[in-house]
């Protein structure tokens, strides 16, 4: 497990960045309180544990073997084949964030594959959803991210929470490099302790995607292996630098959110909230753990 403690706590909403950025929040983030995980499983330490709840992060290493992988990223392999194609029949090779050269995002391998489902559904994810969520978890989301090397680019600062508004605010990601990820090609940055803040304000920076900063003087890389996972909160934010090497880099991005969560439609700009969708599609948001143990 990686382990870093800055010096400095997470800041207040009257402090900015070393860019002279103020650091607002969502204006639906009104009344947020964080909540501490607790050690239930065993599976984390308490020490691990108490680093999510103060820092916003953890890394557990060796939580895979490559032949596990290898498995996984044959069928990933597949499906961005697959999405880089699709990209490059568009008169300009992109769609939204997504860019032929410069990354691709396959989404729901776990709807198309028997073997993502079964990864999503067993552990350590199971473990490590009691441990940091609570006994009862459905998956909110699941996507492969290419980084590909022909167009470099990093991708900006941002909280998962920043592009759609979930509630409770707090759910979890984990972030599983199927490579030996570094600075070099592009590995994860986090800023810790700022995710006891709740959701913050974010604007769309084209053609990267939201930011709610451009820089922050606290960031630390996180550096990983294959087979480990990167685990984050929600709120935690976090970026992405380009890649600078000669070949691709791939990551499984997969989400867990409490039951009874729901995602929020509507103005934020306003604060007006025209509907609360629950996170219950049954194809691709199923339960992995009801009162702590696995409905499969």
């Amino acid at each position: 497990m990686t382990t870093c403690h800055p010096d400095k706590k997470y800041l207040t909403m009257s402090q900015s960045n070393q860019e002279g950025e103020n650091i607002t929040l969502h204006p639906w983030n009104t009344e947020f309180t964080w909540e501490n995980a607790i050690q239930r499983t065993g599976y984390l330490s308490v020490e691990q544990v108490n680093q999510y709840n103060e820092e916003g992060y953890i890394r557990v290493d060796n939580a895979f073997t490559q032949e596990e992988l290898s498995t996984l990223t044959t069928q990933f392999d597949k499906l961005a084949l697959e999405t880089e194609g699709f990209l490059k029949s568009l008169e300009n090779e992109r769609l939204s964030i997504a860019e032929s050269g410069a990354i691709l995002f396959g989404i729901h391998p776990s709807l198309h594959f028997q073997e993502s489902k079964d990864f999503v559904s067993g552990s350590p994810f199971t473990e490590i959803a009691h441990d940091l969520i609570g006994p009862n978890v459905r998956l909110y989301w699941d996507q492969i991210v290419y980084k590909q090397m022909e167009k470099p680019r990093r991708f900006p600062w941002h909280q998962d929470n920043g592009y759609g508004f979930v509630e409770p605010q707090q759910y979890l990601t984990c972030w599983v490099p199927l490579v030996d990820v570094n600075v070099n090609n592009g590995c994860p940055w986090i800023v810790p302790y700022v995710h006891k803040q709740g959701t913050l304000a974010h604007s769309y920076v084209e053609p990267l995607g939201y930011e709610c900063f451009s820089d922050h003087p606290d960031a630390i890389p996180i550096e990983a292996q294959a087979g480990s996972i990167v685990v984050f909160s929600s709120l935690t934010p976090h970026m992405t630098g380009p890649n600078l090497t000669q070949k691709t880099r791939k990551a499984y991005i997969i989400q867990y959110a409490p039951e009874g969560s729901h995602l929020l439609k509507g103005d934020s700009e306003s604060g007006k909230v025209d509907s609360r969708e629950p996170a219950t599609e049954p194809q691709r948001q199923f339960e992995i753990l009801v009162n702590g143990q696995s409905p499969l």
